[in-house]
């Protein structure tokens, strides 16, 4: 298991209303404002999620490097200035906390990355400190860019973040053949909510796997019916959660 350090630092200005914040954060999501300028969401290890304004982002000589820092999932180290009033907050520094070395350039990894970023954008939903959260996330996407057998990294990722966000399936009637959605647990009898009792087999599958277990456990078809219960899991537990668009290039690359 990675241990990855904490970093964070705060500090006050009283004068201004405003912290000084130094963290980490990972980029969620990038949306291109007017011409020149990014609307960046990072999910903060100091304060959870934030959104930044990064004016002229796409202007001067090195546009190219600040755009590859807010590129899905990039591990960053930032100094920010929060005003926490729920406006756009400001980066004040900015750099690599981890440089990727096959992630931005194995198309593998960068669809699993680009999938599970759009599916934190509707999942992480509250602006407030989750610690454990933030670990596990920079732990995993670690692991992702140092090993190359990663065909379900994304069914396991998604379904230990359910531990993180409230709706982890409980485990105690495990030997029973249905799981029931709704409920969150397993049943001896298949109710309307209820997974198939293959579907169920396979789910108790993926629940045992770790990120080092055998990535041939499944195989294609079997990974596209887990995908589709986790992320109808993740419908039902989770208001507002949409269908990350970029599933069928996923499906593609894992066909």
């Amino acid at each position: 298991m990675l241990v990855v350090p904490s970093f964070t630092a705060i500090t006050i200005n009283y004068k201004l209303q405003t912290m000084l914040v130094k963290t980490k954060a990972i980029v969620i999501s990038s949306l291109k404002y007017q011409e020149k300028s990014l609307i960046v969401k990072c999910f903060t290890q100091s304060d959870g999620l934030k959104s930044y304004f990064v004016q002229s982002a796409y202007s001067g000589k090195k546009s190219n490097q600040k755009i590859a820092y807010f590129q899905p999932l990039t591990i960053l180290e930032i100094e920010a200035h929060h005003k926490n009033k729920g406006t756009l907050e400001h980066f004040k520094e900015i750099k690599l906390a981890t440089a990727y070395q096959s992630i931005n350039t194995d198309i593998v990894k960068s669809t699993i990355v680009i999938f599970l970023s759009e599916v934190l954008h509707h999942s992480i939903q509250e602006e407030e400190k989750n610690e454990d959260l933030f670990t596990f996330l920079e732990t995993a996407l670690i692991w992702l860019d140092t090993h190359e057998e990663t065909s379900n990294f994304h069914l396991i990722l998604l379904l230990e973040i359910t531990k993180f966000l409230g709706f982890y399936p409980n485990k105690t009637e495990a030997d029973f053949k249905f799981f029931e959605m709704t409920e969150g647990n397993f049943s001896f009898s298949q109710g309307i909510s209820c997974l198939s009792e293959y579907e169920t087999f396979l789910l108790k599958k993926l629940i045992q796997l770790k990120f080092d277990a055998n990535q041939k456990i499944f195989a294609g078809i079997e990974r596209q019916i887990l995908l589709k219960i986790v992320l109808d899991y993740y419908s039902i537990h989770l208001d507002g959660f949409k269908k990350p668009k970029s599933i069928d290039v996923l499906k593609e690359v894992f066909s």
